[in-house]
């Protein structure tokens, strides 16, 4: 993976089909323990929004490669008081070897990038979840072998998940159907662009207002909350909007016979997906958030040079 050495992941596009394949490949077999690549540098995570999940799988990931971590509290920071993130940027990049951030405007992991010389790793933004995706595509394919000709239903909100699952699954040759409603569609530019990935590689990109078209014979049944961060004063207005959308069993008989259940976490039981469905024999939602661990632990030592 030489060729990821000291690039930026801010969006699923940043990644080719071969390298994000091969980036896969790495993911899995760290997690066999068929390599055990050594990376003793430091990773700073600078999170401004809440986090379990991408916290806790990057300081484990840095950690297991013999790394170490600083968790940058931005509340007693200079960045707290005004200092411009392009001076941070600089500050930061004489000090770590490689920066994961979780924000809300896009534009600032960009500016991050554009002034800092190490590596910067997109941990989420309103726009996009890159990591959130590696981890996605890893559990798909260890349960079925390939990602390439099958298809993805989403249901929900078009939000950053459902934006880098329509590059994502268009750049590695998956079909994707996204189903929200009608106030709720992802943004029409990464639709646009998913469509002229999938031309290319000959998938489909479906954006539907029909749960019920988007998960007929969908190998993968994929959802996430109706209300992200910073939006939970909308949940009253939005969950009955959203009831149509949800991950029950009914849903699931429209799916493909082995179909499987993916949930970013975390998740509103009896909102977006019922508790049944959760539990269920076609959930790996569990295998999907422990794959965070490996497939940020690939990524990390690929950006690093450890590989």
């Amino acid at each position: 993976m030489g060729g990821l050495k000291g690039r930026d992941l801010l969006s699923m596009t940043d990644l080719s089909a071969e390298e994000t394949l091969a980036l896969l490949q790495l993911a899995a077999d760290l997690k066999q323990g068929k390599i055990k690549p050594v990376c003793q540098k430091n990773l700073g995570l600078l999170f401004y929004k809440a986090s379990t999940r991408t916290r806790v799988s990057f300081f484990a990931a840095m950690t297991q490669l013999g790394g170490q971590v600083i968790d940058l509290n931005t509340g007693s920071m200079q960045i707290g008081r005004g200092e411009p993130l392009q001076d941070t940027a600089r500050i930061l990049d004489g000090y770590l070897d490689v920066l994961a951030i979780r924000t809300f405007a896009h534009a600032d992991v960009e500016t991050y990038a554009k002034y800092a010389r190490m590596p910067i790793i997109n941990a989420l933004t309103d726009l996009e979840h890159p990591c959130q995706v590696l981890a996605d595509f890893q559990t798909i394919q260890e349960c079925f072998g390939q990602l390439a000709g099958l298809k993805l239903a989403y249901c929900g909100d078009g939000n950053n998940m459902a934006h880098s699952l329509l590059l994502g699954c268009a750049t590695v040759g998956m079909d994707i159907a996204i189903a929200c409603p009608a106030n709720f569609m992802p943004d029409l530019q990464i639709v646009n662009q998913a469509k002229s990935i999938a031309a290319i590689q000959g998938t489909q990109v479906l954006v539907t207002q029909s749960a019920q078209a988007a998960a007929s014979e969908a190998h993968i049944v994929y959802t996430d909350v109706w209300a992200s961060m910073g939006q939970e004063s909308e949940s009253d207005v939005r969950i009955p909007l959203f009831q149509p959308y949800q991950v029950n069993a009914e849903l699931l008989t429209l799916a493909d016979p082995n179909s499987i259940v993916l949930h970013c976490l975390p998740a509103h039981r009896g909102e977006e997906i019922t508790d049944d469905v959760l539990e269920g024999t076609r959930s790996r939602v569990w295998d999907q958030a422990e794959n965070r661990l490996h497939a940020q632990k690939a990524l990390l030592a690929s950006v690093l040079g450890a590989v």
